[in-house]
C-alpha cells in the first residue's frame, strides 16, 4: 500500500477548479477523480476510500459540510481539505469540528494546495 499513489477525490460545482486542479496533481504523481456534482461524489464514496478529499463547501444538492461529514464517518482516516469561496472564521471552525485536516480560501494558487495535499499525505504516511 505504501508505494501505490495517493488517491483523492476533488468536489468542486466549479468545473474549472477540476480542470485546473487534477492535471497538477496527476503531474505529481497523484491518482485524481474529480466531481462537480456531490451525488456523483457521494456514490463513489460508497464505492471505495479515498486517502484526500478536496471538497468545495457551497454546492447544489448536498454541500460541502454534509458531504465532509458523510466521509469522516464513513473513513476517518481519510483527509479532507476543504476549499471555498465563502470563507468565514465560522465556516472554519465547524469544518475543523468535524475533522478537517486543512482549510483554503479561494482563489488559492495551485502550489497552495499541492504543499497543503503534500502535508496531507505526509500525516497518511506517518501512520
Amino acid at each position: 500500500m505504501k508505494d501505490s499513489p495517493t488517491t483523492i477525490l476533488i468536489l468542486d460545482d466549479e468545473p474549472i477548479v477540476s480542470k485546473r486542479l487534477q492535471p497538477s496533481l496527476e503531474k505529481r504523481g497523484y491518482e485524481v477523480e474529480a466531481f462537480t456534482r456531490s451525488e456523483d461524489a457521494l456514490r463513489r464514496i460508497d464505492e471505495r476510500r479515498f486517502d484526500i478529499v478536496v471538497t468545495d463547501l457551497k454546492m447544489e444538492g448536498v454541500d460541502g459540510m454534509q458531504f465532509l461529514t458523510g466521509v469522516k464517518e464513513k473513513y476517518p482516516e481519510t483527509e479532507v481539505i476543504v476549499i471555498t469561496g465563502f470563507a468565514t472564521m465560522a465556516t472554519a471552525k465547524e469544518s475543523f469540528s468535524k475533522g478537517v485536516f486543512d482549510f483554503l480560501a479561494k482563489p488559492f494558487k495551485l502550489g497552495e494546495i499541492a504543499e497543503v495535499i503534500a502535508r496531507a499525505e505526509a500525516r497518511i504516511k506517518g501512520r
